[in-house]
């Protein structure tokens, strides 16, 4: 029967599997991003769908790094001239050429990383942006369901997957389809992948401040906005990235 203790007895190993698992590609990726981050740069998240939830994880948040952007299809509207009806679209995330609009729309500078959320990883949009990551030199760290890539046809027209791009592949450890629990009759409910992109979203923080932290450096860390002295913290922090952070849902 479908209940709420089955889905957090489910969940609970995955989490401590993908921490056992996924160790290694952590430490790679949180190198790469304290690197650019220490150079100067800025991290770029970018997910789409509810992969959204993994960038925004990321960006502007309480006990999160300040030098984030999170680049978003709403970005077309937002800071681009589309007309607010594009985002009705269903299918906007499968466009490769949508990336060449949120890549004009970021501006990326040299030290700049990216990571990549996508659980199925072949959608247009996410499979361009990261070959403009990767032809522009920028560091690409991907986060998708390595399962769920496997066993599905890539949509762009390179015939590659978002993982095929990457200088590291975070496995966020969700089942094809993303759902865990099976329904009598066909078909799954509860997916997980927020849940394990959360998880690898905050380790991912941890081990770039714990690179600061050995470099003897302080993090530009972000105060939560709702206690004293949050405000003037966090525009001290930003003030240092002028004109390079978007803080727009």
């Amino acid at each position: 029967m479908i209940s709420a203790q089955r889905y957090a007895d489910a969940v609970r190993p995955m989490l401590d599997r993908l921490v056992d698992t996924q160790a290694a590609a952590i430490d790679r990726a949180a190198g790469l991003i304290a690197d650019g981050l220490r150079g100067g740069g800025v991290l770029q998240a970018f997910g789409a769908g509810h992969s959204e939830a993994f960038a925004a994880e990321l960006v502007a948040r309480a006990g999160g790094l300040v030098p984030t952007n999170r680049l978003s299809l709403h970005d077309l509207v937002l800071h681009g001239d589309a007309p607010r009806d594009v985002l009705a679209d269903p299918k906007l995330e499968r466009d490769p050429e949508v990336a060449h609009q949120l890549w004009a729309l970021a501006a990326p500078q040299p030290r700049d990383v990216f990571v990549v959320a996508s659980q199925s990883g072949i959608n247009g949009s996410v499979v361009e942006l990261a070959a403009l990551v990767r032809a522009h030199g920028h560091p690409l760290i991907a986060v998708t369901s390595v399962e769920h890539t496997a066993r599905v046809a890539p949509r762009h027209p390179s015939g590659q997957r978002l993982a095929d791009l990457a200088d590291v592949v975070l496995d966020n450890g969700a089942p094809y389809g993303d759902a865990l629990l099976p329904l009598e009759g066909g078909g799954a409910v509860c997916a997980v992948s927020s849940v394990t992109a959360a998880l690898l979203a905050q380790l991912l923080t941890a081990e770039v401040v714990r690179r600061f932290h050995l470099a003897g450096e302080v993090p530009p860390i972000y105060l939560s906005a709702n206690v004293p002295g949050g405000d003037e913290h966090n525009l001290a922090l930003e003030s240092r990235y002028a004109g390079r952070l978007r803080r727009t849902a």
